[in-house]
Order: structure tokens, then C-alpha cells, then sequence
């Protein structure tokens, strides 16, 4: 599985932040790893715009095999709040969406029922 970090201008990007985005995303999916291939994250500072849930904003958009690309975003005051909880909202898209997939299979599937035996008198 991929991560790829972008930022806009306003963002600083340096090492460590790519080290904290890649462990909190990374945690945050690792249970769906085999299901995706690749997440794309887009860091923002969105202070211009005067947001009143918080100036920084992070949208984590997650490529999983077999379904839609699955978006989240989240806004904070710090930028470690927002990976974070965009991160965890991932987390939860992946789940149901797998789920769902997952009930829709078993729908489709034909299951067998068993005949009862027959009663020797």
C-alpha cells in the first residue's frame, strides 16, 4: 500500500511530518491492507478562508481494490489534529464500504439448505 503526501504552499512539508502522516495513516488501515492499494493525502492550511472548525484540513483519499475511491476530509486548529482525525474517519468509510461489499457477496451467493433426514418408522 502507497501513501502519497501533497501540500499546498501554505504547508511546510518536512520529514517529520511525512514520518507522521505515513505512522497515523499506515495504523489507521492496516487491518484493510490488503484491500488498498493506494492512499492519497492532501494537506491544506485553510486560514485564509477563516474556517470555523479550524484553519488546517486534511482529505485522505483511499484507493481500494474492487470498490470506489473512498474520500474523507477533517479540519482542526493544528495540522496533527486534523491527519488524525481524518485518519480515523477513514477508518470507519473502510469499514462500512468493506462491509457492505462484503454483505453484498454473501447475498449473492446461493447457500445451500440441507433436506432433513427421512424418519425410519
Amino acid at each position: 500500500m502507497q501513501i502519497n503526501i501533497n501540500t499546498d504552499k501554505t504547508i511546510e512539508r518536512h520529514q517529520g511530518l511525512d514520518d507522521h502522516v505515513q505512522s497515523v495513516v499506515a495504523a489507521a488501515v492496516q487491518r484493510f491492507a490488503d484491500h488498498i492499494t493506494r492512499v492519497e493525502v492532501h494537506l491544506s492550511d485553510e486560514l485564509s478562508q477563516k474556517s470555523a472548525d479550524g484553519g488546517n484540513r486534511c482529505l485522505l483519499e483511499a484507493r481500494v481494490t474492487g470498490y470506489q475511491p473512498i474520500a474523507v476530509s477533517a479540519h482542526a486548529e493544528s495540522l496533527h489534529q486534523a491527519i488524525s482525525g481524518a485518519a480515523d474517519k477513514l477508518k470507519r468509510a473502510i469499514d462500512s464500504a468493506l462491509g457492505r461489499l462484503h454483505d453484498k457477496q454473501m447475498h449473492a451467493t446461493p447457500t445451500l439448505v440441507a433436506e432433513p433426514d427421512e424418519v425410519n418408522e
